[in-house]
Parts: C-alpha cells; structure tokens; sequence
C-alpha cells in the first residue's frame, strides 16, 4: 500500500493502515488542511470550493468523504460529480470558488485516488502553497465550524457543456471545418469520464460517426490507464480495419491526450502538443509578433523546431504542470504543455486540457487537408527513451548527479530540475525521485538506437560513479 504527500496534493492506494495509505481518515485530514488554508487565505465571508471526480470505483466513497469535511469547517461545495479536471480548473473561478479539489489519480490503476488541489484561479497551488497545507495536515490543528454554519452542498451537471461550449467558442476552433470533414473516430476513455466528455464534444463539433470503445464510466479500467501505445492494443486493432479517420484516447481525468493514426500507428503523445502548436503559431503569431512556446525540460526537442520555424522562441521548464505555467507566464508563451499530451492553452485556462486539445487537433487537421498519418510526417522525427536506475538507500543522489554533471561539464547543461545534459539536437536529462531511490533517465535523438544508446551511456556513467563510493 502507498501513501504519497506533495505539494500539488495526496495521492494513494484505497485500503490499509491510516498514514500508510489513502484511508477515510487520511482523506479528511488532507480535506480539513486544505479548506483550512483557504480560509487563512480569504478573510472575508464563508467560502466555496468546486470538486469533481473521475470515473474510479472509490469516487464516490472519497467525494463524500471530502464533501462532508468541508462542509464541517463551514465551506459551501459545489460538487460537478463525474467530471474532467479540466472542467473542474475552469469551473473554480466560473463560480468565484476559493478553491478546489479534484479526486483523481489520473494515470495510476484502479486501486488509487488522489486530492488534486486548486487555488482561486482553478490552477494548481504553489511549492509553497503545498507546503503550508502539508504543515496544516501534519499538525491536525483544524477548527470546525459549529451546527449553525456548516457550509452548504449542491451538486452542478452543467459544467461540462460550459466547459465545452466555451471550447467552441475560441476564434481558433472552427467548427464548420470539423463538421465538414466528416471524420469518423475512434474513441478510447478507459472507462472513466472522457467515455461522458469527448463524445459529447465531438458532437458539438459536428462530428457524428464515432465509434465507443470503453466509454462506460464505471471505474474498471478496461487497460492500464496510461495512454501509450502498449496499452492501447484495442483501439489500434479497430484502426486497422480502416474506416476510420483518427482514434482520440484520454487518461481517465481527461487532461492528456493521445492520437492514433488512421492506420492504427500511434501520432505520438509528444507530438499531440507540437501539432497543436503548430497550429496556433500559425494562425496566432507573426513575423511582427513572433509567439513563445513552453514545454518541459523532457519534453521533445521538435517543439523548439516548429517554434523556431514560425520565428519565436521555446522555453524549457522544470516537470510539472504548475512549472510550466509558471514559466509559461513569464515568457507570455501562446501555447505550451508537457509531451505526455498535455496541451495548456492560455486563451482558455491554466491547465492541461484534453478537451481543448481535441477540438485545436481536428481544426489543423480538417483545414490540413491530409490524414492524421501524413501530418505526422510533416513533423522532425524524433524518438525519446525513458529509463530508471534503483539505487540503493546508501547511495547520494544529489552526489552522483553532480559528479556526472562534472564529467559533462563542456556540454550545454540545465539543472533546473536535475541534470539535463544536451549535444545539439540530442539530449539527456537526469531526475531523482522524490519518494525513492531511483533516478530517471530519459533521452532523445533521432532514432531509437541512438536515444538508448545515450541513456546505457549515462547508466554506465552512473554506475561508474557509485563504483567509486561517492
């Protein structure tokens, strides 16, 4: 059983010992710390916090759990149920929420939950925000309100088709170009909510022959939920009878999203935010104005090219979403993400959005012209491996990251967030776990060969390294 506490909210298996997982107990201890905090950060009246819940068979056992703490601290809840935390990101402030609370482990199997935590703006909270909230839950010092003024519940359906109808309302979503291409598509929602959310958006974009595989959202994953390649086995197979026009497949929060070709090969989780963007810098940005763009440190390098090509300038930032929207601000970047498919659209909100992905995706590719595998080739191909090393408790991490920056020292080399080590267009980039002792590996070039190749190199490195009692 795992029990994992971070900034950005608790994460955990359902079941087991308090403190050694994610039980009742700790879910209003981490509820009561956060409604807390928002109260120590608005002063003024009784608050509301919006939250909303994947698809997940301890859904509604955590929601309830969650709903009743803050209610018992005196916070009003607005509670969308089954719902994306896109929508939930753009409903916090649609309802002028202090906050909110997203109950989703995203990618993990089916025996964890999570409480995503928001602030006003619908966006994540900060290091530092996290941090307090974290103290909050460790001293148990919560205050609750007496019988008068306990806060009130509601529940509200009609998020989503706000959500969505805000989609189709940007100027560069064109849905008369979506509808006119007729596509037929593939949709894979893993049995959660996108199997509620990106239907009904493909039919506000006019798209009317779509194929459901495993959009039921009962909570039984039908796969493991991480949308890469190997795990999308069905939906690939249905491709490959070819009488569809793409697949769209979504984790189970809907805030990344993966293409699949028509003829059942995969688009590229990290290639969904370089054609995306690519649309953007073209109808958004010009030689007068160029636009920036913001991905993360081990996110592919192609963004940077098809940035480049449209005259602006790409920016690195460390893993993780609050990251990048905070370097996404800093530089007033018009479009940025992380290359797991997650597509930060500004003009809409702060956050990953599998939604907005989708109806931007289908504009470039119906005004393209060409089949989602030709747009594909339009791109630079590259190829990244991601691997691990496993310590042991004894090792120095921080050490062995700082002798192989040593050992690198002529190259270009980020350590913003680890060690990223860069040879021209190929790179390496070195994280530790914050949990355990392991440091992640990924690297990139132009073929897979040479993307290992690199990563064996470093672990040899590394290895190398501990040889040596560091």
């Amino acid at each position: 059983m795992a029990l994992i506490k971070s900034i950005s909210g608790i994460r955990g298996t359902i079941g087991g010992q308090v403190g050694e997982s994610l039980t009742p107990l700790d879910v209003v201890k981490f509820s009561a710390a956060f409604g807390q905090w928002l109260q120590g950060r608005h002063q003024k009246g009784p608050l509301t916090v919006v939250i909303g819940r994947d698809g997940r068979i301890s859904g509604s056992m955590v929601s309830q759990l969650v709903s009743a703490t803050l209610q018992g601290l005196g916070i009003h809840v607005i509670d969308l149920g089954l719902s994306t935390t896109p929508t939930v990101e753009v409903a916090v402030p649609g309802e002028n929420a202090a906050g909110g609370i997203i109950l989703t482990a995203s990618h993990n199997p089916i025996q964890w939950n999570a409480l995503k935590l928001l602030n006003e703006k619908g966006e994540f909270i900060s290091g530092e925000d996290g941090a307090e909230v974290l103290a909050l839950a460790e001293s148990e010092a919560f205050v609750f309100a007496e019988v008068r003024k306990l806060g009130s519940y509601r529940t509200d359906d009609t998020w989503l088709q706000k959500h969505i109808d805000s989609i189709l309302a940007l100027p560069l979503v064109d849905r008369e170009a979506v509808a006119a291409r007729k596509f037929r598509v593939v949709v894979d929602a893993v049995n959660s909510t996108g199997g509620i959310a990106v239907p009904m958006l493909l039919e506000a974009l006019g798209v009317e022959n779509i194929q459901r595989l495993h959009c039921e959202p009962t909570g039984y994953f039908a796969h493991n939920p991480e949308p890469l390649p190997e795990n999308l086995r069905d939906i690939i197979k249905e491709l490959e009878k070819g009488v569809y026009d793409l697949g769209i497949v979504v984790d189970p929060d809907v805030d990344r999203l993966a293409i699949i070709c028509e003829d059942g090969s995969p688009f590229g989780e990290e290639y969904t935010l370089v054609a995306v963007s690519d649309y953007i810098l073209k109808h958004g940005s010009t030689k007068e104005n160029p636009a920036n763009t913001v991905s993360n440190l081990s996110s592919t390098v192609a963004l940077r090219d098809v940035t480049q090509k449209h005259g602006g300038k790409h920016f690195a930032s460390a893993v993780g979403e609050v990251n990048v929207v905070e370097m996404m601000r800093k530089q007033n970047a018009i479009i940025g993400g992380e290359g797991n498919g997650g597509i930060i659209y500004p003009e809409l909100h702060y956050g990953r959005d599998a939604l907005v992905g989708i109806a931007l995706f289908l504009t470039h590719l119906a005004k393209s012209g060409k089949s989602a595998s030709m747009l594909r080739r339009t791109y630079p191909n590259y190829y990244i491996s991601k691997n691990k090393i496993e310590l042991t408790p004894d090792v120095d991490v921080d050490a062995v990251l700082e002798r192989i920056k040593t050992k690198y020292a002529k190259n270009p080399i980020n350590t913003i967030d680890g060690v990223k080590i860069e040879f021209d267009k190929e790179w390496v980039h070195l994280r530790k776990s914050n949990t355990e002792p392991i440091i992640r590996i990924y690297s990139e070039s132009d073929t897979l060969s040479t993307a290992d190749y690199l990563a064996n190199k470093i672990i040899s490195d590394i290895k190398e390294v501990i040889a040596t009692r560091v």
